[in-house]
């Protein structure tokens, strides 16, 4: 299934490269009753760069602004479940996006175990036809 049809999107900001800015993040959405439902924060040049899957974006974006983190920026997002039994699966999926000319701009897994990929609006319709195909496949493989 893909999320855009769950209303999910992934959440961008910028957070300092200091101790305690996750919680702060954390707590922000936490006071809001806001759930990540997967993602990361990765440290680049001496800031951190967090994209976290929610389903309430405005209501993330309203609890980090008024948590004074910064700018949010959300992006609607395509998942495809792969077979994790099955080695080799996320090259074959990337391949995929990459045959089609699609840029990956973000991908992690979410607590479903769900890979989350946001792309470039103009290839969100392809690589949301290359998804609906890759479930299909593997629907049809563990039937």
């Amino acid at each position: 299934m893909s999320l855009a049809s769950r209303a999910e999107a992934d959440i961008s900001l910028a957070l300092p490269d200091r101790p305690g800015a996750l919680a702060d993040f954390g707590d922000a959405l936490g006071r809001a009753g806001i759930s990540v439902e997967g993602g990361g924060v990765w440290v680049h040049d001496g800031v951190g760069i967090a994209h976290f899957l929610v389903a309430d974006v405005d209501g993330a974006k309203a609890a980090l602004a008024t948590a004074g983190l910064g700018r949010v920026v959300a992006n609607p997002v395509v998942s495809v479940r792969l077979a994790q039994d099955v080695p080799g699966q996320l090259g074959a999926f990337a391949r995929r996006l990459g045959d089609a000319g699609i840029r990956i701009l973000v991908q992690y897994s979410d607590h479903d175990h769900r890979l989350i990929v946001v792309v470039p609006d103009s290839d969100r319709p392809a690589a949301q036809a290359i998804c609906d195909r890759w479930e299909q496949d593997r629907v049809a493989r563990e039937s």
